[in-house]
């Protein structure tokens, strides 16, 4: 798992990277949870997604935002944060030039900047969206949700109380053409504190189940 520094908008970007084996394996980018509120890509669930997709054989890079860690510049509520994440997918893709689609995994906030960057990159065919703040930002740009996903939460979270969370998939459920699959955790708070193993098992599933999808449609 090399790390690598990278040139963002706000400066030098560190990440940790872990390359494909085959030419048109597909990206996955991780985006880690609020980085004023001690969020980084070691964050426990971060790293496990990492690792999950790795180990299904795709491209993973998971990076700090501006001022976390040896990332320059600073936190800069959210817009600076998604252009660290465009960035961030333009290297992914200059390493794996042929890759055949990308996905996007976030938590939290990590999960409102990845879900801005799905309206702008067409070619992120899938997304895990882990406790959205919906209630904290404003998710209104997802008109329409260009890409199938899924959502998890917890249904103890302090943080993003569940009803704010359903109405946000009861609204993307809506849309034709795209597939929101939910999944919500007893007993689970905001951190998913000793639920982590089971969210996992969720993400996996997921991600197990398009990936057949995907393999049929070839």
């Amino acid at each position: 798992m090399p790390e690598v520094i990278f040139n963002g908008p706000a400066g030098r970007i560190e990440g940790r990277f872990q390359p494909a084996k085959v030419r048109n394996a597909p990206i996955a980018l991780i985006l880690h949870p609020h980085p004023q509120f001690g969020g980084t890509m070691n964050n426990q669930i971060a790293y496990q997604l990492f690792y999950m997709f790795a180990k299904r054989g795709f491209a993973v890079l998971r990076f700090n935002f501006r001022g976390v860690g040896r990332s320059q510049g600073s936190f800069d509520h959210g817009a600076g944060e998604l252009s660290d994440a465009a960035a961030a997918l333009d290297w992914a893709q200059t390493i794996h030039p042929d890759a055949r689609s990308c996905w996007i995994a976030g938590f939290s906030f990590g999960a409102w900047i990845g879900m801005q960057l799905l309206m702008r990159r067409p070619e992120i065919e899938g997304f895990i969206s882990i406790a959205p703040p919906a209630n904290l930002h404003d998710f209104s740009f997802l008109a329409p949700c260009p890409s199938s996903g899924l959502i998890v939460h917890g249904d103890v979270d302090k943080v993003v109380p569940l009803k704010d969370v359903q109405t946000l998939v009861d609204k993307l459920k809506t849309q034709k053409g795209i597939v929101i699959e939910q999944r919500i955790i007893e007993g689970a708070n905001h951190f998913f504190e000793n639920k982590v193993e089971e969210l996992m098992g969720h993400c996996e599933s997921y991600v197990d189940m398009r990936l057949a999808m995907a393999n049929e449609t070839v």
